[in-house]
């Protein structure tokens, strides 16, 4: 039986902040043994997520979000703890 409407896919939207990432991705490259601010400082200059190690699904988190934002987080977080003068 066919029906008359179309239906709609909606994929489950990921509400994970630049931040819960950076985090995520520093904590599970610390828990595998890699010097997780030098792996994440090479995936943000390069762009090559091999940088990122796949554990705990690390290397799509950080793929999927524009390094511009993860960028501005860290600059923003940074400003923030070291006192913002205007």
């Amino acid at each position: 039986m066919y029906r008359d409407e179309t239906q709609q896919f909606n994929p489950s939207k990921d509400n994970r902040t630049a931040s819960d990432i950076i985090m995520m991705v520093y904590n599970s490259m610390l828990e595998k043994g890699y010097d997780p601010v030098n792996q994440i400082v090479g995936y943000l200059l390069s762009g090559d997520p091999t940088y990122i190690s796949s554990y705990n699904n690390c290397r799509y988190l950080i793929s999927r979000m524009d390094r511009d934002e993860l960028l501005e987080e860290l600059l923003r977080y940074y400003v923030r703890q070291h006192g913002e003068k205007r």
